[in-house]
């Protein structure tokens, strides 16, 4: 991917010249064997607290709730790795090396910022959280530590995310997937001997959980810098260039400001989201309705691992081309991995819809958790093409540096589509979680039609970074 000096042959880039297809497959698969194992663990950890003897469902929803936070710390760190990836993509297929390391390093270091501030917001709105889910007493207690533990492994968290979007820029998927499978893995180990004990060592319960998670996290933060260290892809970091100021960091954060504020305002609407699902049941938060919610989104997730895996080659693929000059290269990179992301869902779409109760049955003990998850699951089952392909062309938009659009799509589809539709129809309306769902799926709906759209006008080939 080197420029070509005077007297020499251009070195070619297979990202801008290989079989678009298969191209788009070798990027996507590295990546999606990530996705699957960081969904593993989060599913895993599900699993762990619904079978935590006497606070199964606290447990179920204190760890669901930890992940919601989780989401907005990585959509938060969107500030940057979004931008880290448009840029670093850019420079690369332009041939400027120098500018990509450039970007990277300066990544790095907002990421460190990011992160400490991530953990201050964490630590702070904790109890807040719990009062507005109606949490009361131990339950309460529990909810905010688990929090607040968790939220100190975010700060390595960040330095690792933008890490990753620096080497996905530059067409490197296979080393992030190693680094945070190797933390996953380190994630279901150490949770299960802390949570259930052994040798004579008694167990930690639901603190077990959240600290495998915490040592998983510190550990992959100092794993991928240790690489970066090293050098990668032609990517090495160097202490002098950590930098928060200068033209480099403006265009991080020009690119990744929309995305960061539609991760903020995206997450704040899921939060509402999650309110009212707090008061369909009968019991408050900790009732089964609570429950079933939190697994049925943690299944849900297995369609975000193909809809990420191609979301990921999509920007790549876009933001090299662009850098190149090649519009047409980016437009058919976006459109064959939409294509391909379609049919995976369509797939996986299938499955939910005829196993619905029996996934349930394998994530949690509780009969009723099953029974209140099981209808609306199979209902939100035909809608997971919708939902891929709106992160596909997310992501497809980010790549080129179009993240103005994708934050409007957002606000949209949760403040006017999924929050009034869910409170009408399951708390006004009475059709509780299934009502709620159905509001969830018109959400998605919209805003992949929103985002095709977009993408099909083509003017996005135009966005400055």
């Amino acid at each position: 991917m080197s420029e070509a000096g005077p007297g020499e042959e251009a070195v070619s880039n297979p990202l801008l010249d290989g079989p678009l297809r298969r191209t788009v497959l070798l990027l996507a698969w590295p990546v999606l064997c990530e996705q699957v194992l960081g969904f593993l663990v989060g599913l895993y950890d599900t699993w762990l607290s619904g079978r935590i003897e006497g606070i199964s469902e606290v447990a179920t929803g204190a760890v669901g709730l930890a992940a919601y936070v989780g989401w907005l710390a990585s959509m938060l760190f969107g500030l940057v790795a979004t931008g880290t990836t448009a840029l670093v993509s850019r420079h690369l297929g332009a041939g400027d090396l120098q500018a990509a390391n450039r970007i990277m390093n300066r990544s790095l270091a907002l990421a460190t910022v990011a992160g400490g501030a991530v953990y201050a917001l964490i630590y702070a709105a904790a109890p807040v959280m719990a009062r507005l889910l109606e949490m009361t007493g131990l339950e309460a207690r529990i909810v905010v530590q688990y929090l607040r533990v968790d939220g100190i492994g975010h700060v390595a968290t960040g330095v690792t995310l933008a890490a990753a979007a620096a080497m996905r820029g530059a067409g490197n998927m296979r080393t992030p997937m190693l680094v945070l499978g190797l933390v996953g893995l380190l994630n279901v180990v150490v949770s299960t001997v802390l949570v259930f004990g052994g040798g004579g060592v008694a167990g930690w319960g639901i603190d077990g959980i959240v600290a495998g998670t915490l040592v998983a996290r510190i550990c992959g933060g100092l794993l991928i810098v240790a690489v970066l260290l090293a050098g990668v892809s032609g990517l090495r970091i160097s202490f002098s260039e950590w930098r928060l100021r200068g033209e480099s960091v403006r265009r991080i954060l020009r690119i990744g400001g929309p995305a960061a504020l539609d991760g903020a305002l995206t997450w704040a609407g899921q939060f509402a989201f999650l309110m009212i699902i707090a008061r369909l049941g009968d019991e408050g938060r900790g009732s089964a309705v609570f429950a079933a919610h939190i697994v049925g989104v943690r299944i849900e997730g297995i369609t975000y691992l193909p809809a990420v895996a191609w979301g990921a080659a999509a920007a790549t693929l876009i933001g090299q081309a662009l850098g190149a000059g090649r519009h047409e290269r980016a437009i058919a990179a976006g459109r064959e991995t939409a294509v391909q992301c379609g049919w995976l869902a369509a797939v996986i779409g299938g499955v939910f819809l005829v196993s619905a109760p029996v996934l349930f049955r394998l994530m949690h003990t509780s009969a009723d958790v099953v029974d209140a998850g099981s209808l609306p699951f199979r209902v939100n089952a035909m809608f997971q093409i919708p939902l891929a392909l709106s992160i596909v062309f997310t992501a497809s938009l980010r790549g080129a540096g179009d993240t103005r659009f994708p934050l409007l799509c957002n606000l949209v589809g949760i403040y006017l589509v999924r929050l009034p539709a869910a409170y009408i129809a399951g708390v006004v309306m009475g059709f509780g979680l299934l009502g709620a769902w159905l509001a969830m799926s018109a959400d998605v709906t919209v805003r992949a039609s929103l985002l095709w759209w977009r993408f099909r006008r083509g003017r996005w080939v135009g966005t400055e970074v």
